[in-house]
């Protein structure tokens, strides 16, 4: 299949950070046939409903960023709804881009599915490989059923699903809730508020020992772009058989204190770090091995800091309209 900047190509959750970031991208490159509806508009936990919209538009790709996200608090607060909603969205879109012929679909999902002590950096082979991290568990569980359902159907029915599995992300359009976003706009939103009220210390949740990789959402559209461009053979060749995902991210992490430290000097917050280890750090590190994507020829082009002023820029500016 040539892939074709003409062809129809519906962005699944194109409202959110993620898909906002996919939409952007695909249109300053020239796709003109960009499939977009609200969640208001189609519920894609509802199955009747995502056959019936599919039936009419009849898209020719699918890029799957539409799901249910949030951070520790959120996973912690919330799992029944965090494994439930995201089966239902994935299952319905991807059985429904079958039933209606789509040429190729990219599911994306997260690094959260390698296991909780999986050897670092982690390759695409340490799925499954142990025991997942008990405060994500549910949505770990559902974005490895939406990786399966990938390689079933390409195993089966010879389809061309692939999945991307993308680090911890960041960038325009993030969630700041102070309780169920991820750690880094929950921490810009903590230090721009002590900066502005002229606290005297800022808490971070945990020890501040854990490591995390950060990508910029706008690297990930970029990749989400290349691969969705890939011709079927090399992809082919270049994952394992049957194998249908692949890990984005940068190849480098910094621990939480570090991440403090560099958020207190870009918000200019002049007071004390003081760390909570009450509450749970997660994952002691998270490292993805990108070697692969690195050799079919994708590499990231935004770095830590310069992608964080970016993002807090974009928030100072935005800030009366962000979901906080």
């Amino acid at each position: 299949m040539n892939v074709s900047r003409q062809s129809k190509v519906w962005v699944a959750g194109h409202n959110g950070m993620v898909g906002a970031a996919v939409t952007r991208r695909l249109h300053a490159q020239g796709y003109e046939n960009l499939l977009l509806v609200s969640r208001q508009e189609l519920d894609c936990t509802d199955s009747h409903a995502v056959d019936a919209w599919m039936g009419r538009n009849r898209p020719e790709m699918v890029i799957i960023a539409a799901a249910r996200v949030g951070g520790i608090q959120a996973n912690n607060t919330a799992p029944a709804e965090f494994i439930l909603d995201n089966l239902l969205i994935e299952t319905n879109l991807i059985r429904a881009a079958h039933a209606n012929s789509v040429n190729r679909l990219v599911f994306l999902g997260s690094s959260c599915i390698y296991p909780r002590l999986a050897k670092q950096p982690m390759a695409e082979d340490q799925l499954l490989a142990g025991h997942l991290e008990p405060t994500n568990e549910p949505y770990a569980i559902a974005k490895i059923a939406g990786i399966k359902l990938c390689e079933s159907f390409n195993r089966q029915y010879g389809c061309d699903y692939r999945s991307l599995m993308p680090t911890n992300l960041y960038g325009t359009g993030d969630n700041f809730h102070p309780e169920n976003s991820h750690v880094m706009p929950a921490l810009m939103r903590r230090f721009h508020e002590a900066t502005a009220l002229g606290a005297e210390q800022v808490t971070v949740w945990g020890s501040g020992a854990p490591k995390r990789e950060f990508l910029h959402v706008d690297d990930l559209a970029a990749a989400v772009q290349f691969i969705l461009e890939l011709d079927r053979e090399t992809w082919c060749q270049a994952v394992a058989p049957q194998q249908s995902h692949i890990n984005v991210g940068t190849g480098t992490d910094v621990s939480i204190r570090e991440l403090a430290m560099l958020m207190k000097e870009v918000t200019g917050f002049a007071g004390e770090i003081v760390f909570d280890s009450t509450k749970p750090d997660g994952t002691p590190r998270k490292l993805l091995d990108t070697s692969l994507i690195n050799r079919l020829g994708w590499q990231p082009t935004i770095a830590l800091e310069p992608g964080l002023r970016a993002t807090y820029d974009w928030f100072r500016k935005n800030i009366e309209g962000l979901r906080i």
